[in-house]
């Protein structure tokens, strides 16, 4: 406690070399020059950070007491007026939502246009069931968009390959600056994949164009890490954090997350498909669209959207070549 008052009566010090990054945090109660340095080193330099922040959060990035972090919050939100709004402002802000094309009419016809931004979209099935085909192909089609967008593609099974990427935009004018708009890292566990999530912001905050965020698989690390029924609701609630950090993402930035996913096969299904994703009820509540996949007749590929907020349950047939993925 002697601590924290020792923080707050100190809030007048700004080190040496260190200028504040967003002059509006200054206008909330309590927040001096240095805690609105502290805020804005952690990423909490914009008004909305704060305001969808917990009080946790700020406790942690600046060291005010709980009391003052909600106060802190509380203001935050009704600068940016975060309360209810009438369902013609939510249609009209809609508007402003890209939608990415896979490169089969089909697919994208499925998924209602395309891939969506502000959403969450997962893709689950076996192994080569065109999961990561998609992943490279949505990147190159997201540039066909436009060329200044960016894509992030958080690699957790060394599934990335560049050669791909060269592959499926040969035939695109502009194809040397394809690859320099993609920017890949690689994610050694849970905890880095997560904080590779975290740093999406920071290279949103250096002016790239981000638009899409693809995390391929999702639960490949939770699931090597985690094992046994006794870690199962650790691994849930970390997993949990996730999926807020990437929504938060999307809808904060109006970016596109594809989140490709693992399955299992059920003991106890005897009839029908026994193929269930990973992750349980916190991934498929936390997706705003799901999507099975698996191979086809001939070397097809089937989707199958089996949940969306919007759009009928329905299924249809693709191919994935050199050009990437196509209509039958």
């Amino acid at each position: 406690m002697k601590k924290r008052q020792v923080i707050e009566e100190q809030d007048d010090y700004i080190p040496e070399n260190a200028p504040i990054r967003s002059s509006e945090l200054l206008k909330l109660p309590g927040v001096g020059a240095a805690t609105a340095e502290k805020l804005a080193m952690t990423g909490y330099d914009t008004m909305l950070s704060i305001a969808v922040a917990t009080p946790g959060e700020i406790i942690e990035a600046s060291g005010l007491t709980e009391l003052a972090a909600r106060k802190v919050i509380n203001a935050a939100r009704e600068n940016m007026e975060m309360g209810f709004e009438s369902a013609d402002e939510v249609l009209k802000r809609r508007e402003n939502i890209t939608r990415i094309k896979t490169g089969s009419a089909a697919l994208d016809n499925l998924l209602g246009g395309g891939f969506e931004t502000g959403a969450i979209t997962e893709c689950f099935g076996a192994y080569g069931a065109g999961k990561s085909q998609l992943a490279h192909t949505l990147c190159v089609n997201l540039q066909k968009l436009n060329p200044e967008y960016v894509a992030v593609f958080i690699d957790t099974e060394s599934t990335f390959r560049p050669e791909r990427i060269n592959q499926i935009s040969k035939e695109m004018l502009h194809q040397e600056q394809v690859l320099k708009n993609i920017k890949t890292a690689r994610a050694f566990n849970s905890d880095h994949q997560m904080l590779l999530t975290e740093k999406v912001e920071d290279l949103i905050k250096k002016g790239m164009n981000v638009k899409l965020v693809i995390v391929d698989s999702l639960t490949a690390h939770f699931r090597a890490e985690f094992v046994g029924r006794g870690t199962l609701a650790d691994r849930q609630q970390k997993l949990n954090k996730h999926m807020h950090s990437l929504m938060k993402l999307a809808t904060t930035y109006n970016l596109c997350v594809y989140v490709t996913n693992q399955v299992m096969a059920k003991p106890d299904v005897f009839f029908g498909d026994p193929t269930e994703a990973i992750g349980g009820h916190i991934v498929s509540h936390n997706s705003t669209y799901r999507v099975y996949l698996r191979r086809g007749k001939k070397g097809s590929r089937v989707a199958k959207l089996v949940d969306s907020p919007n759009l009928p349950e329905a299924e249809c047939a693709f191919m994935v070549d050199e050009t990437g993925v196509r209509d039958l």
